[in-house]
């Protein structure tokens, strides 16, 4: 008699790449926090900073070319670099069915070899994400330029892009946060926006999300808005959706005009229909669009217990929405470092207490 093999089916294989020194940082700490179902992958210049991070599989690119030294913040170099070990990188990706491609933009390893991380990627028809910084405004212009070209560069390879302005860290955060909390900060945004989209693919649900319906979503979607959002309480259900789609920390996040939307919520045995409906309604009125692909997950897990998780990743925005996100990318990069920096957390419904309370638990 025929039986089904039900302990053999192994899930999408899903790697995350961190690209330069920021995408390297950034990988090791979701590694030490932990992402089950994930494989880690650091790729860099500098032979002594690559040797320093606690990442299972570490690439060094552009040896001959640089000699180990990193690419002194040319992104040409960068993109020299990765050129040159193309069948490293091809062999590191193989087998890959979704990549995530992070990397902070602006300096030479991240802006100039991410881009042609995805590309490969791309020829080899791997779903590709990619999760990038962009600088502090005190970074300076020549960096801001910089990073502002390696993404439009990643853009032309990769299916969805999710863009995080550390200005913004600056604009939510309180006052006395430390510069080396504000980029633990950074790194905390991407391992949630990582963490939410594994968690959707890699976990059985009440009603059921799988990798066909994340691909649907991501596929040669364009920019992206995803949000995590997270709450008890009373009215928690809506409380974690706003949370989840009105993120200041994220560029360009308006999720009017989204034509695909992915909404999973999780929630303890306590979670209801009832708010399970209300959530995922308040997400579809906010899109203001009748025609919208929306798909729609369940999971229960005991762990939450009274609290209540929101993930949404929107895509493939109408014109309407397409001039909106680019209107506020120019005034992004044109925003002068003023008076704005120094609005608080009081100012935003994104939970940044949450965030910080996070970190100190680290």
């Amino acid at each position: 008699m025929f039986e089904p093999e039900t302990d053999t089916f192994q899930g999408p294989t899903i790697k995350v790449v961190g690209v330069g020194g920021g995408g390297g940082n950034a990988v090791a700490r979701m590694f030490e926090m932990g992402i089950e179902g994930v494989e880690f992958v650091a790729i860099n210049t500098d032979a002594q900073v690559l040797t320093s991070l606690n990442v299972p599989v570490k690439v060094q690119i552009g040896e001959k070319l640089t000699k180990g030294l990193g690419a002194g913040g040319n992104p040409q170099i960068g993109e020299q670099a990765a050129l040159e070990d193309e069948a490293k990188i091809r062999e590191v990706i193989e087998g890959s069915d979704m990549v995530f491609i992070t990397a902070g933009m602006g300096g030479g390893t991240g802006t100039g070899a991410a881009p042609i991380v995805a590309k490969i990627a791309k020829d080899m028809g791997i779903l590709t994400v990619g999760v990038v910084t962009k600088p502090f405004d005190f970074e300076g212009k020549k960096r801001r330029i910089y990073a502002e070209e390696g993404i439009k560069k990643l853009r032309e390879y990769i299916d969805t892009l999710m863009v995080i302005p550390n200005q913004k860290l600056i604009t939510v955060s309180p006052k006395k946060l430390s510069i080396v909390e504000s980029f633990k900060m950074a790194d905390m945004v991407l391992y949630h926006a990582v963490k939410g989209i594994v968690e959707v693919i890699t976990r059985p649900g009440l009603i059921n999300l799988d990798f066909a319906d994340v691909k649907t979503v991501i596929q040669s979607g364009g920019y992206a808005l995803i949000g995590l959002g997270e709450a008890s309480g009373e009215e928690r259900a809506l409380t974690a959706a706003r949370k989840a789609i009105d993120n200041p920390l994220l560029e360009n996040a308006q999720i009017e005009g989204a034509s695909r939307i992915l909404v999973n919520i999780t929630g303890g045995p306590s979670l209801t229909l009832d708010e399970a409906y209300a959530a995922a309604g308040l997400i579809r009125e906010r899109t203001k669009r009748d025609d919208t692909n929306f798909f729609f997950g369940v999971t229960l897990d005991d762990s939450m217990d009274e609290n209540l998780q929101v993930t949404v990743i929107a895509t493939g925005f109408d014109e309407k929405g397409r001039s909106r996100l680019f209107s506020e990318m120019k005034e992004e990069m044109s925003s002068p470092f003023d008076e704005k920096t120094q609005e608080t957390a009081d100012d935003f419904p994104f939970d940044i207490k949450s965030l910080l309370d996070s970190l100190k638990d680290e």
